[in-house]
């Protein structure tokens, strides 16, 4: 479903609330010409209590974290971002949904040093399903290793969610695509796991959980962070500093992907290896259960998590 077969009207742009159609950017500006913007993905999810937009407060953090590098300032507060956010869930009518903030430098010069554009920002919220497809909650996703590698922290911040550094995911998912899979598994420099195009990576092996840790090149996911506490919580043994050689992905138990959009997506092959069974194992069951129980608020767990949009 594109944008314009949506019921989507308003977005925030700089302080202000601006028509969707009207939400629009000089073709010259720099983050459109360098890639030097900043961005989150978060989702709300329909409760009992309304909309509630889970980890806000670890995605804005992230955001502003991002633009450290890039001597990128955000010339709003946290408070102010959160209330425009739940203002355009409510202008735009919306229940469950997937959020974008992003911040980026604007317009003024063209040099490739920024110091001379503003820092722009815009929130935008709109309905947006399961991310690698209807049945790959339940089914699973045939991914391929990508023949593209994730660049390294010495080179670009991979723990900054940079507009300009997905075009390395871009090539990657493109190129699964393109020889009949769903999506694509990268390595980093070393030949190791590093991640999916927008996915942090999961694998059970014996009744344990691995996923590869920050050093190797992958971002800190909020969604990798929320199933390692509910593994935990469930008395899994988690190494969430792992180092996971390409062969380990045939011989896994499970794999899984998490992500803001992809959730917990059950990973079936590997270059047309059978994971597995060939189809979601019982680990990713409970702890894909587990999720959505969370956000869905079918549980009273980890409350701090939410942000309840009708009671700000």
């Amino acid at each position: 479903m594109g944008f314009d077969d949506m019921d989507v009207s308003t977005i925030w742009m700089n302080g202000e609330y601006v028509d969707w159609d009207d939400a629009q950017i000089h073709v010259l500006s720099h983050g459109l010409h360098y890639g030097t913007g900043v961005f989150e993905g978060a989702r709300a999810y329909d409760t009992d209590r309304g909309p509630a937009i889970f980890r806000w407060e670890e995605h804005l953090e992230r955001l502003y974290n991002s633009g450290k590098p890039y001597n990128m300032e955000i010339p709003y507060t946290p408070e102010e971002l959160t209330e425009a956010t739940i203002e355009v869930i409510k202008r735009n009518d919306l229940g469950g949904c997937y959020i974008r903030p992003i911040a980026y430098y604007g317009y003024d010069s063209l040099g490739v040093s920024p110091r001379d554009n503003p820092t722009d920002i815009a929130i935008a919220a709109w309905p947006w399903g399961t991310y690698l497809g209807e049945d790959a909650l339940e089914n699973g996703v045939d991914v391929m290793v990508s023949s593209w590698r994730k660049h390294a922290s010495s080179q670009i911040p991979t723990n900054a969610k940079t507009t300009g550094l997905y075009v390395n995911s871009l090539l990657a998912g493109e190129e699964a695509r393109r020889n009949g899979y769903v999506e694509a598994i990268v390595l980093n420099k070393e030949g190791n796991v590093a991640e999916g195009p927008g996915e942090n990576i999961f694998m059970v092996r014996d009744g344990k959980i691995y996923t590869p840790g920050l050093s190797q090149s992958i971002l800190d996911g909020i969604t990798r962070d929320t199933v390692i506490t509910l593994a935990r919580e469930r008395g899994y043994e988690v190494d969430d500093s792992a180092i996971i050689s390409r062969g380990e992905l045939h011989t896994a138990d499970e794999l899984f992907f998490t992500g803001s959009a992809a959730e917990v997506t059950p990973i079936r092959k590997v270059d047309n290896v059978v994971i597995g069974e060939g189809s979601r194992g019982p680990v990713t069951e409970e702890l894909q259960t587990a999720f959505f129980d969370l956000v869905e608020r079918r549980t009273d767990d980890h409350e701090e998590w939410f942000t309840y949009v009708d009671e700000q």
